[in-house]
């Protein structure tokens, strides 16, 4: 376990693998969005410093589920990044975090915008000092009027729309099942940090990234969207139904649902094909995908009559093989399970031994710098002496 060469923490470090090997990221951030963009850099073989308050990340006490007393959530976010606990309150902590941030190539944070001004952590005044970080900051409606608003995944869920999107169209709105925007955020703010250190690459200087929960929700809504700023149309919510194509939503079989998808005509021909129902093709209502999205009503209980005459697995079988897009509606296990099936290794092992935990593969594929498992979720402060070391030593000899 160690630092990558430019800023290995022992003298002989191990090789490191990824693509982003030798770049140090300083995290100041908790709980989702921040944590999972500096997990994706860490498993890409940046070096992440996860500064967390003397009480821990937030995530920590989230609960349950637990392994071994941890938070999974905590689990699910956090390999390969080294912990220090600091509190900026104090003098020393405060120099420690000050030289952290001196060396780093990446400085991460989601306090509430200014919130980093009274400690001199500031973008202004870090890159005073430190000309080449790459600072990104993480809010939830940006540094205008909505600074003092907290972000919270679920408030951005309600105020952007998408909760008035999801659910029966005669039942109340829902959350999606994650904190997607969280997520998605956290994405963005990994797409930023890349962007700008590639432009650091060609001209020398890092630069200031910003991204807000509330603007990636309105451009993670795409369609949706589009549809109000493009077309004047606000959408509304329509069960598991698609406003544009049709079939694409879950169908009753036999034996439960199967979502059916026929993104083109030329697949919605094959699904009739397998149904033994070739003569919806030629029905004026049904042959063109903005006839069977106008006419859905009619033609979905055509569809459903002969769903139920097979069970789910079967047609899922057939209408694959036919070249048909559908899937059945799994519980995680079933996804984790499918995707094993497929070859696609989904779950890896973080660390060696007894302190292995197993995490979900990081989703990309590099054909020469693949991405590293090093190590596990770290304990609060788990590296603090060590960091602090490190950081004394390259200041006395620089």
């Amino acid at each position: 376990m160690s630092m990558a060469p430019e800023h290995g923490l022992e003298q002989e470090p191990k090789p490191a693998g990824g693509p982003l090997r030798g770049l140090l990221v300083a995290d100041f951030s908790r709980i989702l969005a921040g944590p999972y963009a500096t997990m994706l850099l860490a498993d890409m073989g940046a070096e992440v410093v996860k500064v967390e308050s003397p009480g821990g990340d937030d995530t920590r006490t989230w609960m349950p589920p637990v392994r071994d007393g941890i938070s999974t959530y905590y689990l699910g976010i956090n390999r390969n990044k080294r912990s220090i606990a600091l509190d900026l309150r104090d003098p020393d902590d405060l120099a420690v975090a000050r030289a952290l941030a001196g060396r780093a190539d990446v400085l991460i944070e989601n306090f509430k915008p200014g919130g980093l001004r009274r400690f001199g952590l500031d973008y202004d005044t870090v890159a005073g000092a430190n000309p080449g970080v790459v600072y990104a900051s993480i809010s939830g409606f940006g540094t205008g009027p909505g600074a003092a608003l907290p972000g919270y995944d679920l408030m951005v869920q309600a105020v952007s729309g998408l909760m008035s999107l999801t659910g029966d169209p005669d039942g109340p709105p829902y959350r999606a099942g994650i904190s997607v925007f969280d997520v998605m955020t956290g994405l963005h703010a990994t797409i930023g940090i890349l962007a700008a250190l590639h432009h650091r690459s060609a001209h020398g200087r890092g630069q200031h990234v910003e991204v807000n929960l509330l603007t990636s929700a309105l451009s993670g809504l795409v369609n949706h969207s589009s549809a109000y700023v493009a077309g004047d149309v606000v959408p509304y919510r329509m069960g598991n139904a698609h406003p544009s194509l049709f079939p694409y939503e879950p169908l009753p079989t036999a034996d439960g649902e199967l979502v059916v998808i026929a993104g083109n005509d030329k697949q919605f021909a094959k699904l009739c094909e397998v149904l033994g129902a070739p003569e919806l093709v030629d029905d004026p209502r049904f042959g063109r995908n903005q006839d069977r999205t106008a006419n859905r009503e009619q033609l979905r209980p055509l569809l459903v009559e002969r769903l139920r005459t097979r069970t789910r697995d079967e047609w899922f079988r057939e209408l694959i093989a036919a070249g048909v897009p559908c899937a059945p509606i799994n519980t995680i296990d079933g996804g984790v399970a499918l995707a094993d099936e497929l070859g696609l290794d989904p779950v890896v092992e973080v660390g060696d031994g007894d302190q292995a935990v197993p995490g979900v593969r990081h989703p990309i594929t590099f054909s020469d710098t693949p991405a590293r498992y090093d190590l596990p979720p770290p304990g609060l402060d788990e590296h603090g002496v060590e960091i602090r070391k490190w950081l004394t030593d390259r200041q006395e000899n620089p």
